[in-house]
């Protein structure tokens, strides 16, 4: 069953959505609740269940504050259209904006902004309906450990109704590029962004050619221009973080002409070209569809993983052994910074750390299936190996006793969800496959 309740400001969507647990309470269906449903993971899917897909946007700015209260469906795209007249920019947000805000915090995803950790630590508050109906406001004082359990918790314990989130202003911002040996990468990538306060906003690639693979790095950093307008220019959704088009990118499938192209388009023509100026909204106000996968015997396939600065180096190297053989076709690599989460029970980045966010082209096939599968598993025991972690969302390919080894509290995770959720209504894919 697919729920697709109207949003209202009023009690009457509170209302709705207790009336819909408690039937699929009553009929033993369980549920779960996703937004955009772009997810790889599963975990907006309840085999057998009632899936609650939630939309619309209600926003209330508070600038004294540099807060905006939220519904939990609203969309990216349409928080910076809200937010962009008044001058202010999401603090932190995926880096496409077609995502839900509420699905951002129960995945706990980070962004390229700097020198901040996941979307999560700047969340003030929310408001959360638990299995049995009960609505709690939860934040770091209050019911916090709540708050803990479900920033990142995959919409297991319980549905999001709203929450309480920070914004910054928005600025006009220039990049600066800088090319270096992947190994000196990690620690000065750090550096960059948590001594340098003028920047606000820092990504990383790797050369993904296999004769050279991963042994160049870029860092690219932005800082405010000095020439602030008095009225900046409305946002736009032209992609200015990828600097690539579509066919330059599938161009790379089988081409390592095309990969060495687009890494001196990245390094050396797209400085050379422009000046790079744009704002901070429109930055972050990507769709995913500027980068379309169009050939249906292949599909594209994320991974991340996250790895403590000085030992991002050996992570390479590491990669250098597993990746390019792979039947898979690595199409990309973008380095980010994020910052240290006290927070979170699953928590990815307890201290501060790199996350590697990688592309596959994957054949649709058995064997690229298997492929895909062994490659995943080595990643996350060479990850896991430099005392780093990877994200779950993606595809469900980790073994069990690889998500313990990366989340040191996934039992505890998943303890206290039985213990606010005792029938187990909230479940969805990913439960079934690491936590069941």
């Amino acid at each position: 069953k697919n729920w697709r309740p109207r949003l209202d400001k009023s009690d009457v969507f509170i209302e709705a959505l207790r009336a819909e647990l408690k039937e699929a309470a009553a009929a033993g269906r369980p549920a779960a609740v996703g937004a955009a449903r772009h997810s790889m993971g599963g975990q907006s899917l309840p085999k057998d269940g009632v899936a609650m897909t939630f939309n619309g946007i209600s926003l209330e700015p508070d600038t004294a504050r540099k807060t905006y209260r939220v519904n939990a469906g609203a969309r990216w795209s349409e928080v910076i259209a809200a937010l962009d007249p008044i001058g202010f920019s999401p603090a932190v947000m995926q880096s496409n904006h077609d995502f839900g805000v509420a699905s951002t915090f129960c995945v706990n995803a980070h962004g390229w902004p700097a020198p901040y950790g996941p979307f999560g630590t700047t969340v003030r508050s929310l408001r959360l309906m638990l299995a049995d109906g009960s609505v709690l406001e939860c934040s770091r004082t209050q019911n916090a450990e709540l708050f803990g359990l479900a920033m990142g918790g995959y919409g297991l314990l319980g549905v999001i109704i709203d929450l309480v989130v920070d914004m910054t202003p928005n600025l006009l911002l220039a990049p600066r590029h800088e090319t270096m040996a992947a190994e000196e990468f990690g620690e000065k990538f750090a550096r960059a962004v948590e001594t340098d306060a003028s920047v606000k906003m820092a990504y990383g690639r790797l050369n993904v050619a296999k004769k050279s693979f991963f042994e160049k790095a870029l860092i690219v950093t932005y800082r405010a221009t000095p020439d602030q307008p008095a009225r900046l220019p409305a946002t736009t959704t032209a992609g200015a973080m990828t600097g690539l088009s579509n066919k330059i990118y599938r161009a790379q499938i089988g081409s390592e002409a095309a990969k060495n192209a687009r890494w001196f388009a990245e390094t050396v023509a797209n400085p050379r070209l422009g000046s790079g100026r744009a704002t901070r909204n429109t930055l972050m106000n990507e769709p995913v569809s500027n980068l379309p996968n169009l050939d249906r015997r292949r599909t594209d396939i994320l991974h991340e993983y996250f790895v403590p600065p000085n030992r991002l180096s050996d992570f390479i190297g590491k990669c250098r052994a597993i990746i390019p053989p792979a039947r898979a076709e690595f199409l990309n690599i973008t380095l980010r910074y994020v910052g240290a989460d006290p927070v979170s029970v699953l928590a990815f980045a307890p201290a501060a750390r790199i996350a590697g966010v990688m592309s596959f082209s994957q054949e649709i096939t058995p064997e690229g299936e298997t492929d895909m599968i062994e490659t995943t598993e080595k990643l996350i025991d060479a990850v896991t190996d430099v005392g780093g972690a990877f994200y779950l969302p993606y595809r469900l390919h980790a073994r069990r006793d690889q998500v313990r080894r990366a989340y040191a509290n996934a039992a505890t995770f998943v303890e206290r969800k039985r213990h606010y959720d005792p029938k187990l209504l909230f479940r969805n894919a990913m439960w079934d496959a690491y936590f069941a």
